[in-house]
């Protein structure tokens, strides 16, 4: 550990932060309150640099995909991170401003969690390992919960991101090795029992009891269904080929990657987000993609036309050919897929295939609880579904959503882990929090990156502020005056800020959107 100077006390203003080089690495330096503080400068998720993130108040959000820290101590305030990050001591001599430095800086720290006690009879079980129910095994602990904790998932794999799938990991950029979330050791650290592999078939929220694939059951005090979705299957004449892959696990993507070593073509079914990102990841792995979609616009019912448009010429630049407004009828082969058949009567020779056309709630296993027409699990604004001590995080969770004043179901990756966090501190503590958070997520295709924040499924008006040309821009989507989400494309540290602004209920009125003010309080919320 060494003491080094590493600012003036006039180097930085209230409410600042500042990424500083100190040999080899860097800090953040934040003003917060008029006293100073230091942490890692990057976040434990990514490694964005935090200092082109938003600082408001003690709370930093990541640029890249909304990541929460406080600086006075480094702990995690929001996912995707999981990590804390590491904070070093300040003191102020004179005019300057010491930072105490280990040898070497962390990349993150664990958060502090309690240990096991054996006489806490108590089993709290998590039914799937994806984002939510990853994270609030972690957030059980962290909340002082003592008894025994069981994670459930239907996959053999440990815990880990799935969005790296359709975009590095499809791309041949990330290893395998990258995508656990946390390794053997740490569950074992923490005692948190892996059954993994293991397929649930039946809850009983009347007796509280599991039972699994094998016939063995397990009962529980408390229960988080994070089960997720699984992906639409195409149900037309020759989907069963070999070659025909939807890309939801690891072993989709795995599968793709052996079957594009040998492949010249392929066929993508659908234009949503998965889709689009496989496209562009074999695109960028030298192979001939055809995209066919119903879909007039790519992303139309989400970003609206002119930016699905903008998305639409960025991959036919890198040529991605496109069949709008056509459906599949059948897929052709002699064991595996050759061709695709389209309702207009046109053939498309391929080397596989892949269907990207949604996913639909897993929720078949649960009795005692009423579902919701598109069969996910209605919750209450606790995240607890009618049935005692049961609660629903993710993709299969409809929930209160405030702004749109009605149950919404979200399927997204960071709104999930919020879900799990929210949903274990209340399965813990006696007196609950309601999930108040604010949706965001985020895509990748070649080299550029979507933001979107809030959510909105409808509106009477897009506003764009920038050059959708150049991809820099910010698209409001306004319903009766209001705000409901906005997207953009390089303009990462705005998005941070707006995000912000909505959990704050700050928004401007729509008709603000380009002006002075408007401006003057994102500069606010940014410095």
């Amino acid at each position: 550990m060494k003491e080094i100077i590493v600012a003036k006390t006039t180097d930085l203003r209230d409410g600042q932060m500042q990424q500083i080089p100190v040999d080899d690495s860097q800090i953040l330096l934040a003003k917060i309150n008029g006293k100073f503080y230091a942490t890692g400068a990057f976040c434990t998720h990514y490694g964005a640099p935090l200092a082109k993130g938003v600082l408001h108040e003690e709370r930093v959000v990541c640029p890249w995909h909304h990541a929460c820290f406080n600086l006075t101590n480094g702990n995690l305030k929001e996912p995707p991170a999981l990590n804390d990050l590491p904070s070093f001591a300040v003191r102020i001599e004179g005019e300057n401003v010491l930072v105490q430095i280990p040898k070497e800086i962390p990349d993150g720290c664990t958060p502090t969690m309690v240990d096991y006690d054996s006489e806490d009879k108590r089993v709290f079980v998590i039914i799937g390992a994806g984002a939510g129910g990853s994270i609030a095994a972690e957030t059980l602990r962290q909340q002082g919960f003592q008894g025994k904790i069981v994670l459930i998932s239907q996959e053999a794999n440990l815990p880990y991101d799935r969005t790296k799938l359709s975009k590095n990991y499809l791309q041949g950029k990330a290893s395998e090795d990258s995508l656990p979330l946390r390794s053997c050791e740490f569950y074992q650290e923490h005692d948190i029992e892996l059954r993994f592999g293991q397929a649930v078939t039946k809850v009983d929220t009347f007796t509280k009891t599991i039972t699994l694939a094998d016939n063995s059951t397990l009962p529980y005090d408390a229960l988080l269904l994070a089960t997720g979705g699984k992906a639409r299957k195409l149900n037309i004449p020759g989907s069963d080929l070999d070659h025909v892959f939807t890309l939801r696990q690891v072993e989709d993507a795995q599968d793709i990657l052996k079957t594009v070593k040998q492949a010249k073509k392929a066929v993508v079914i659908g234009s949503s987000f998965i889709g689009m990102e496989a496209a562009a990841s074999l695109r960028q792995q030298g192979i001939e993609v055809t995209v066919v979609s119903p879909s007039s616009v790519p992303f139309a019912k989400i970003l609206g036309e002119e930016v699905g448009k903008m998305f639409q010429q960025l991959h036919q630049e890198k040529g991605v050919t496109f069949y709008l407004k056509t459906k599949v009828t059948e897929l052709q082969g002699d064991g595996k897929v050759e061709t695709v058949v389209l309702d207009n009567g046109e053939q498309i020779d391929t080397d596989l295939v892949i269907v990207g056309i949604g996913v639909e709630p897993i929720t078949d296993y649960l009795t005692g609880v009423e579902l919701a027409e598109d069969h996910s699990i209605p919750v209450s604004e606790y995240l607890q579904a009618a049935a005692p001590d049961l609660y629903a995080a993710g993709d299969i969770a409809t929930f209160p959503y405030a702004p749109m004043g009605k149950p919404t179901r979200i399927e997204h990756w960071r709104l999930a882990a919020q879900h799990g966090r929210t949903a274990a501190y209340n399965m813990v503590n006696p007196r609950p929090i309601k999930f108040d958070a604010i949706p965001f997520f985020w895509s990748g295709q070649y080299d550029l990156k979507l933001r979107y924040v809030g959510h909105a499924t409808e509106w009477d008006q897009i506003a764009l502020d920038g050059d959708l040309k150049k991809q820099e821009f910010l698209a409001f989507y306004v319903k009766d005056d209001r705000i409901l989400a906005v997207a953009g494309c390089g303009r990462d540290q705005d998005i941070a800020a707006i995000a912000k602004l909505m959990s704050l209920n700050q928004m401007p009125d729509a008709d603000q959107i380009h002006s002075t003010d408007w401006v003057e309080k994102l500069k606010t919320i940014n410095n």
